[in-house]
Formats: structure tokens, C-alpha cells, sequence
């Protein structure tokens, strides 16, 4: 085993406590599949005696991940970071802004926050320089430099921030298994993904599980199926102006889309269950048709996160798999991807901060997490044999492969639309209720704000 492979052992054994600089992963230069030129690079700023303060939603493992990520910037640069995590972050962040004691730098789960505190003016905005350098540097660059991209004070468009760790949405999983056995391929275009659902239900069997439960939150997996579909049936404009209610959510584009939907969850035939099962069941629960033998169902769309849903024992690769939920052959769309991501931003401006952001959209900084778990890139310049499972490899290939890159559309609107009348309105529309009427319902909803 090589020296660098028993570092990672020996290194997630230890604790959650902060990580320093003389407990370095990965001794730089020795791994040569790193990007360690980018570290090197670090050492030309001087930031000793300098304290960055960095402050986001990470705790836990994730917290000592981020932790041994920062211990490279600290080890060339000189300058002491200290992170703070905290599942309160959201209101935190507000609180300390308007109080004038925001860190140095400041790590968002959702740009719409970070959009409110630059129009108050407690983000710095970045330079051209930064910006052109994540349009080149990440696939679907200006996706990104979009998402990021907000009004000041004086109500024009500046450029705040960086986007770090990835979450990706447009996945299909199945059994490897369910498939050789009744002689399935995988789908490479949305006309063979709807070929193949109604080739499933001619064979005998039932194509699709789906569960919009989530307790308060009942809905919500609805949502990301029409954003997805939006992505695949419209051009990204169209989405980018629903999002905002510049295109209102009664257009017949985006009930073309809740349609869409429709074709996959209405059906009885296409739905473990029947369609009236598809609200109650929870989403937690809805993927473990695919385990079943026989198999209850043979494909369920979520998002990265679902697999800690299997069943236990379950092996990714082997026992479960998943595929790009595909785009349209005929749309010309290309490969839209929707997703989430984490967004670092200066809300506390210094030299060490600049210094850190510039390290953040590096590829070593994304590197030494994907080695670890829990860390999808969409840097191009990141080797993505680093990547800690295949998994994790396979969707970070999907990111780097996306010709457009779209935020959760649910958590950029206003709550009482994107958790509130469009959760309950997909629940409705499973139920049976017109999409025509469901999408007025929640227009009404967003109208009633103004």
C-alpha cells in the first residue's frame, strides 16, 4: 500500500477536534496524482501572524474534513484559520452581519442569503479576475459565476462568491442486477428513459418508485422532478425567469413541465403502488421497491444523498447503481444538471480572506476533500481519480460533464413558495388535481407577496 493511502487511514481515525497545519493528509509533492503546483503557489503570499475567520453550516465530519483541507493554506501561507460550524448558521450569519462582527469569510448553503446580505451591502464583491477564472475553470463556468452573481446597494449586478462543494440532483437509481436479469439497458436519452418505463410495465413488472413524504415537508421530491423536467424541456432562460416569477408559474412552459411529471408519477401502471401511493409514501421509504424480489419497481430519481436510504449492506457499484437523469435527444438542450453547492463569500474583507477564496477555487483545495467523502467538484482542473469511491467519481464525471448547472429552484424562491404552495400544490397534483389550476394556485401565492 503506498505511503499516502495508509496517511488517509491513520488520518480518519482521529477526532473531531480542529486539525492544524502539522497534521497535514497528504505530504505535499509526494502523491503526484494531486494538483500540488496550486499549493506551491500558495507560498508566494505572506500571511504570517494574519487570523482568517471562517463560518458556515459544517459540523461533525464534515467539519474535519473541511478542517484538514484549510491545514494546507495555513501550512503556506502562515496565516491561522479558525472555523466555526454551526446548524444555526442561517440566522447567525444575519445576526453577526448587522451587528458588524461577520467573519472573514462566510460559507452559504443557498445563494438566496447570500443575495439579501449583498444587496445590504455586508459582502464584498470579488474581482473580474476571479470571476473569469471559475468561468474558465469550472465545467458549466458561467452557471456558476451566474449563481453567484448578485444586485449591490445600488441595485447593479456584482460578482460575490465561490462555489466550493457540489450536490447533484439528476440521478436515476436502479439494481444492476433487476437489469441484466430482465435484459434492460441503461437509458441514454429521455425518449429511451420513456421507452424503457413502458417496456417495464409490457414485461409485467412496475417501472418507477416514487414518495413525496417528508412530514411538514411533504412535496418536496416533486419539486426537483419539475425543475429537472423545465431544464429538459426549456432552455435554462426560461427556468433562470420562472425562478424569480419573471415567468410566472402559470405558463404553459412550466405546466409542460408539471405534465411531464405527470407522465411518470400519474400513471397507475408506472408507479409502485399506483399513483395514489405516490404522496403518502415517504421518500425514505420509496426507494426500497428496488431491493425487493421480485422487484417492486426497477428505477427511483433523487438526488446524491439517497443511498443512506438503502437498505443496510447495500453496495454501490454492485447491489445499487445509478445513470444521469437524461436530457431530450430531440430538445437539443444539451446536459443540464440540477443541483446545490456550498458558496464561500467575504463578509469580513482582509488580505487573508482574499487569499483564502483564491485558494478555494483552487484545484488542490478541492482535491484534498474529494480524497476524502463527501465532496463532489465541478472543477475542471481537479483530478477526479482522487475521488474517494466510484461513486463519488461517476457523479463527479456527471458535473464535469454538464453544459448547464442550475441551482434547486424550490430554495431560491420565497419560503411560502418554495417550501410552502409548491409542495402542497405537487401533492394536489398527484392527487389528481389539473396542473393549469395547481400552478395558478401557487401564482396566486407568489402574487399575495407583492
Amino acid at each position: 500500500m503506498k505511503k499516502s493511502l495508509l496517511s488517509v487511514a491513520v488520518a480518519l481515525t482521529l477526532s473531531a477536534n480542529a486539525v492544524h497545519a502539522a497534521d497535514l493528509l497528504f505530504t505535499p509533492g509526494e502523491d503526484s496524482r494531486f494538483s500540488w503546483s496550486s499549493y506551491e503557489a500558495l507560498k508566494s503570499v505572506n500571511l504570517s501572524g494574519e487570523t482568517v475567520s471562517v463560518f458556515g453550516p459544517w459540523m461533525g465530519d464534515e467539519k474535519t474534513n473541511f478542517e484538514r483541507v484549510i491545514a494546507y493554506f495555513e501550512k503556506a501561507t502562515g496565516a491561522k484559520v479558525n472555523y466555526a460550524g454551526s446548524d444555526s448558521f442561517e440566522q447567525q450569519i444575519v445576526i453577526d452581519a448587522q451587528a458588524g462582527s461577520a467573519p472573514n469569510v462566510s460559507v452559504f448553503p443557498q445563494p438566496g442569503l447570500a443575495a439579501d446580505l449583498a444587496a445590504k451591502g455586508f459582502i464584498s464583491p470579488l474581482s473580474d479576475t476571479v470571476k473569469n477564472a471559475v468561468v474558465k475553470d469550472y465545467a458549466a463556468g458561467q452557471s456558476w459565476v451566474d449563481l453567484a452573481t448578485f444586485k449591490n446597494q445600488k441595485g447593479q449586478d456584482d460578482f460575490y462568491g465561490v462555489f466550493y462543494r457540489a450536490d447533484l440532483k439528476s440521478l436515476v437509481w436502479y439494481s444492476p442486477d433487476n437489469f441484466a436479469d430482465a435484459g434492460y439497458d441503461v437509458p441514454e436519452t429521455m425518449e429511451d428513459l420513456k421507452a424503457l418505463t413502458e417496456q417495464i410495465v409490457a414485461d409485467g413488472g412496475t417501472p418507477w418508485c416514487i414518495g413525496l413524504g417528508s412530514g411538514a415537508a411533504t412535496g418536496w421530491p416533486a419539486t426537483d422532478w419539475v425543475e429537472d423536467l423545465l431544464l429538459r424541456t426549456q432552455p435554462a432562460s426560461v427556468y433562470d425567469g420562472w425562478v424569480t416569477n419573471e415567468i410566472k408559474f402559470d405558463d404553459p412552459r412550466v405546466v409542460g413541465a408539471i405534465e411531464e411529471f405527470g407522465w411518470f408519477a400519474r400513471n397507475d401502471k408506472f408507479v409502485d403502488g399506483g399513483a395514489g401511493a405516490v404522496s403518502s409514501t415517504d421518500f425514505r421509504d420509496s426507494p426500497k421497491g428496488l431491493f425487493q424480489s421480485p422487484p417492486k419497481c426497477y428505477l427511483h430519481r433523487q438526488a446524491s444523498f439517497i443511498p443512506a436510504f438503502f437498505p443496510e449492506g447495500t453496495k454501490l457499484g454492485l447491489d445499487a447503481d445509478f445513470f444521469y437523469f437524461p436530457s431530450y435527444a430531440s430538445k437539443d438542450l444539451g446536459n443540464p444538471v440540477l443541483g446545490a453547492g456550498t458558496l464561500m463569500s467575504i463578509t469580513n474583507d482582509s488580505k487573508g480572506a482574499r487569499a483564502f477564496i483564491d485558494f478555494i477555487r483552487s484545484p488542490i483545495a478541492h482535491e484534498l476533500w474529494m480524497a476524502q467523502t463527501g465532496f463532489l467538484s465541478a472543477h475542471l482542473g481537479a483530478n477526479p481519480e482522487l475521488y474517494s469511491s466510484d461513486a463519488a467519481k461517476k457523479q463527479g464525471e456527471i458535473l464535469r460533464y454538464a453544459t448547464t448547472f442550475r441551482f434547486d429552484g424550490s430554495d431560491l424562491m420565497p419560503g411560502k413558495i418554495g417550501a410552502g404552495s409548491f409542495w402542497t400544490g405537487m401533492v394536489d397534483y398527484t392527487g389528481g388535481k389539473d396542473a393549469k389550476e395547481v400552478a395558478r394556485d401557487i401564482q396566486k401565492t407568489w402574487d399575495a407577496l407583492k
